[in-house]
C-alpha cells in the first residue's frame, strides 16, 4: 500500500506542476510579493508592517487559487476523461486514491509556498524605500531577480534541447535558485559585506508563513473533497466560501456559540483560519519565539485533525461516484 499511494501521489505532483496554471499563478504571485515593496511606500504608519501583512495576505489568497485550480486539473479532468478507470479497476482501492490525489496536491502547493515564502523573506530583508535617497537592497535585487532569470533561461534551453516540460523544469529550478539566493542574502548586508547569517534571520516569520500553509492544507483538502463532485468553477466558488467563512468564523459563529446550537455547531465544523494568521503578533516587539512554539503546536492539530475530516468526506463522495 505505501508503495501505491507514494506512485500516486508522485504522479500527481508531475502532473499538477506541469499544468500551465501552476506556473502562471506561481508566477504572477512572485511578481506581486515583489511590487509589495512599492506598494508599502504609500502608507501612513509603519511601511513594514503593512508589508508583512501584504506578503502574508498574497501567499494565503495565490495558494487559495492554486489548491483550487490544481486539484480540479488532476481530479475532476480525470475523472471526466475516464482515465481513472486504469487506476481503480486495478487492486487500488478508491480511498488510497483520494488520498494519494491530496498528496500530491499538496506537495505542488508546499512547492510553490516554498517559493513566495522565500521572496516575502527577501522582501521583508529589502524592507520598504520611504525615503527617495533610500538605497536598494543590492544583493536581494541581484540575487532574488537573477535567480528568477536564471531559471527562466534554464528552462527555456532545456525546453528547446531536450524537449523538456518548461513548467516543471521553470519550478524545479526557481526552487534551487532561490534557496540558494536567499542563503547568499542572509550572508551578505547590504553593501556586499560579509554578515553572520542570524543577522537578518527572523524564525518568526517563517513560522507565520508554515501556519499560513498549514491554512492552505485544509483549503487543499475541501478542493479535492470538491473536485470528486464538480467541476473547476464551483470547486473555486465553494473554496473561496470556505475561505470566507473561516477567516470570519470568529464574528459570524463564535460570539453566538453560547446561545445558538448551530452557530456552535458551525463554528466546530468551519475551520477557522484566524488561528493560522500571526501577522497581529509579529507586530508586537516583546513576542518570543519560546511564546509561539505552542501555538504551532496546537494549531498543527487543529489543521491535522480537518484534513482528516474533510478527506474522510471526500473518500464518502468518491465511492458513490460513478466513473464508468
Amino acid at each position: 500500500m505505501p508503495s501505491r499511494l507514494w506512485t500516486i501521489a508522485a504522479n500527481t505532483y508531475r502532473e499538477s506542476i506541469r499544468q500551465p496554471v501552476f506556473v502562471v499563478l506561481l508566477c504572477g504571485a512572485s511578481l506581486l510579493l515583489m511590487l509589495n515593496i512599492a506598494v508599502c511606500g504609500y502608507a501612513f504608519e509603519d511601511d513594514n508592517k503593512l508589508l508583512l501583512d501584504l506578503g502574508l495576505s498574497t501567499i494565503f489568497l495565490a495558494g487559495l487559487l492554486l489548491a483550487a485550480f490544481t486539484a480540479t486539473g488532476v481530479f475532476s479532468r480525470e475523472i471526466e476523461n475516464k482515465t481513472v478507470l486504469t487506476v481503480i479497476s486495478k487492486p487500488v482501492g478508491r480511498p488510497l486514491f483520494v488520498a494519494g490525489k491530496f498528496l500530491g496536491v499538496a506537495a505542488a502547493l508546499a512547492t510553490a509556498c516554498w517559493v513566495w515564502t522565500l521572496l516575502f523573506m527577501l522582501t521583508v530583508r529589502h524592507g520598504v524605500m520611504t525615503r527617495a535617497n533610500d538605497p536598494f537592497d543590492e544583493p536581494v535585487l541581484l540575487f532574488g531577480l537573477g535567480g528568477f532569470a536564471l531559471a527562466g533561461f534554464l528552462a527555456a534551453s532545456a525546453n528547446y534541447a531536450y524537449r523538456w516540460v518548461f513548467a516543471s523544469t521553470f519550478t524545479g529550478a526557481l526552487v534551487v535558485i532561490e534557496s540558494i539566493a536567499y542563503i547568499l542574502v542572509l550572508c551578505l548586508g547590504k553593501g556586499f559585506a560579509i554578515q553572520p547569517p542570524e543577522t537578518d534571520f527572523d524564525p518568526r516569520l517563517w513560522l507565520a508563513a508554515l501556519l499560513v500553509f498549514e491554512a492552505l492544507a485544509v483549503l487543499c483538502a475541501v478542493a479535492v473533497a470538491v473536485s470528486t463532485r464538480l467541476g473547476q468553477v464551483m470547486t473555486l466558488a465553494i473554496c473561496s466560501a470556505v475561505f470566507l467563512l473561516g477567516l470570519s468564523s470568529d464574528f459570524l459563529f463564535r460570539a453566538r456559540a453560547e446561545e445558538n446550537a448551530l452557530a456552535k455547531i458551525a463554528y466546530s465544523l468551519v475551520p477557522n483560519l484566524n488561528f493560522h494568521w500571526l501577522a497581529e503578533l509579529l507586530h508586537r516587539e516583546h513576542t518570543h519565539l519560546d511564546e509561539l512554539w505552542p501555538l504551532l503546536g496546537l494549531v498543527s492539530a487543529y489543521s491535522a485533525l480537518h484534513v482528516a475530516a474533510i478527506l474522510a468526506l471526500a473518500v464518502a463522495l468518491f465511492q458513490t461516484r460513478e466513473v464508468g
